[in-house]
């Protein structure tokens, strides 16, 4: 398994489609899974993209250190995984965290990324009396839990009945994350404010989001769009993983929106 070693941790990756006249793909996980969570992006778009997935930081195979971490931290984390691949410029496609970070890399990146989409998320999301809350339980009783809320956050009642294989496989990954890197992103989520800087972004990009997410309503990612210069908003039926709920809708929003690239 391919990791990139770095002075703190390590980032575990995996590369589709070594095709060198295709453009670079990006995925970025959400708080609490791994780079899985893209497998039906992969399945749809490997054939026009060599696409990177990575677990960030804490994630999956990725270690992190003890000391928690920041979302300047974790925009710096893909950037040397780029470096290190030799990778001058790519398409990036992150979910909640994944999408702040895609957010952060629009803002102190942007000669790096060319188009971008972002889903289910904000420059800032939830509240830092939420995330402290969270936090304050995660350390006394673990991610278990959580499972609950976790499980009606992330999916709707009529997804979670019609695919419970995928369920459980996201709720698993979820318990076996740990917890202090859990709580380390969550820290980051709750100092993370970009709303005065994504006007700055000159990129396109794509805010997606889910038309039952309670996390990152659909007005808030809307919001987002109309903030950046290029954006563009879409909404898909679904909870905060629109990308798995609503799988070939969401796959074919970035066919379209990656235009020529996927011819």
């Amino acid at each position: 398994m391919p990791y990139l070693i770095l002075p703190s941790h390590r980032l575990h990756y995996q590369v589709e489609n070594t095709a060198t006249d295709r453009p670079w793909l990006v995925f970025c996980n959400s708080l609490g899974t791994d780079l899985s969570m893209w497998e039906p992006q992969v399945a749809s778009l490997a054939r026009h993209f060599r696409i990177l997935r990575y677990d960030r930081r804490g994630h999956g195979l990725s270690t992190a250190p003890s000391t928690g971490c920041t979302l300047d931290e974790l925009g710096n984390d893909l950037l040397q995984l780029l470096d290190a691949l030799g990778i001058e410029r790519t398409h990036f496609c992150g979910l909640s965290i994944g999408g702040l970070i895609g957010q952060w890399l629009g803002i102190n990146a942007a000669k790096r990324i060319d188009k971008i989409v972002v889903a289910a998320t904000a420059p800032k999301i939830g509240t830092a009396e939420a995330w402290s809350g969270r936090v304050d339980l995660v350390r006394s009783q673990g991610l278990k839990a959580l499972l609950p809320g976790t499980r009606e956050r992330w999916f709707s009642p009529e997804f979670a009945a019609t695919a419970p294989v995928t369920v459980n496989h996201f709720l698993k990954v979820f318990e076996a994350t740990s917890v202090d890197a859990y709580v380390g992103c969550c820290i980051a989520l709750s100092n993370a404010d970009l709303g005065d800087q994504i006007g700055q972004i000159p990129n396109q990009l794509l805010a997606i989001a889910g038309t039952s997410d309670s996390v990152c309503p659909p007005e808030d990612v809307n919001q987002l769009s109309l903030k950046v210069p290029a954006g563009q908003y879409c909404s898909l039926p679904g909870r905060h993983l629109v990308s798995t709920e609503s799988a070939q809708a969401f796959n074919k929003l970035l066919v379209d929106f990656f235009g020529a690239d996927c011819a």
